[in-house]
């Protein structure tokens, strides 16, 4: 463990002995989330949300509703539950 980081055996330690299958399969299933998600962004697979693309489908969206023709800035938050909070600041 020379980069300080946990290993696949160190997480399999976490599951406790005495849990049943379905927690055991659920821890398990967690941990192998963390750790594939860890190789990703080792590889620089994972990118930052942007609107790159997806700001005219929002907004495009938004007047499908009803609501006024917006123009989404690229500082918005890219979740859409946030963004569709705030679309009365757009």
């Amino acid at each position: 463990m020379a980069s300080g980081q946990p290993t696949a055996d160190d997480l399999a330690a976490a599951i406790p002995d005495d849990a049943e299958s379905d927690e055991a399969a659920a821890i398990a299933a967690a941990l192998g989330s963390y750790l594939a998600d860890r190789e990703h962004a080792a590889a620089g697979e994972i990118e930052e949300p942007s609107w790159d693309g997806e700001r005219w489908r929002f907004a495009g969206r938004l007047a499908a509703l009803g609501r006024r023709s917006v123009r989404v800035p690229l500082d918005a938050p890219t979740d859409p539950w946030s963004a569709a909070g705030r679309t009365d600041r757009l």
